[in-house]
């Protein structure tokens, strides 16, 4: 007879909470070996049937993978994971200085960001010398319509993957924009390699942006000058454009 679970949820939210914990409790589990159903629920304190649920789940997301008559291991989607998270750790160690110089040179907040499905991931922020509230912060996730990072990270995209993005943003609530204007602005960025900002994610801050592209030619990541707009007219941000895609040129 099978025992019931020891830590039942009080309630939805804590019972999503608790479900994925489970479930990172059986990835962590046969981190270290390939283990059996009934090994795993007796290792986790859990019944047989909440342990085959949960291991069905990871299973078909690939988070782990099953072999007849042996057991549970890691998948393939770790596997991936791993390697993304590796090349994003690369990615700040080697453009770290280059951001840090780049700051230090035009006095303002640089960032570096990265494709993170529809939107641009926050990967390093280095702080300027003026005394600035930029809201931003690493691990944030912003629109690519309306940030700098996000259209230097999309300027290789199709036109049509601009539209969608474009009308998806608004539709989630990004600052009111017309559409036609800003698709003339996203071609304008694709024939110079760079992309503005026009105070469209947050008010009264600009920014200047580029992307970061590896060794195919490919763009990885974008980097982002960003100041109130008091700092930064439109001759400044056109100024800024040639140090801007250097130090991107220089991290690529």
């Amino acid at each position: 007879m099978e025992k019931p679970d020891t830590t039942a949820a009080a309630g939805s939210v804590g019972a999503g909470s608790q479900t994925l914990i489970r479930g990172l409790d059986l990835i962590e589990a046969v981190s270290h070996e390939v283990l059996t159903l009934s090994e795993l629920a007796a290792k986790l304190d859990l019944t047989k049937s909440t342990t085959h649920r949960l291991l069905s789940a990871l299973v078909d997301r690939g988070y782990l993978a099953f072999t007849p008559r042996a057991g549970y291991r890691l998948g393939p989607k770790l596997l991936l994971l791993g390697t993304l998270a590796q090349a994003q750790a690369d990615l700040v160690q080697v453009a770290r200085p280059h951001l840090e110089e780049l700051a230090a040179s035009t006095e303002d907040t640089v960032h570096l960001g990265v494709f993170d499905g529809d939107f641009a991931l926050y990967l390093d922020k280095v702080p300027g010398r003026r005394r600035i509230t930029i809201s931003s912060r690493v691990g944030d996730r912003q629109p690519l319509s309306s940030t700098g990072l996000g259209k230097a990270l999309m300027i290789d995209s199709p036109p049509s993957y601009w539209d969608e993005r474009f009308a998806a943003d608004q539709a989630a609530g990004s600052m009111k924009a017309d559409a036609k204007v800003w698709r003339e602005r996203m071609e304008g960025y694709a024939k110079v390699g760079r992309a503005f900002d026009l105070e469209e994610n947050e008010d009264q801050i600009r920014c200047v942006a580029a992307p970061i592209r590896d060794a195919a030619g490919k763009i990885v990541g974008a980097i982002s000058v960003s100041s109130a707009a008091q700092y930064m007219s439109d001759d400044r941000m056109t100024a800024l454009t040639d140090e801007v895609r250097a130090t991107a040129d220089a991290i690529s």
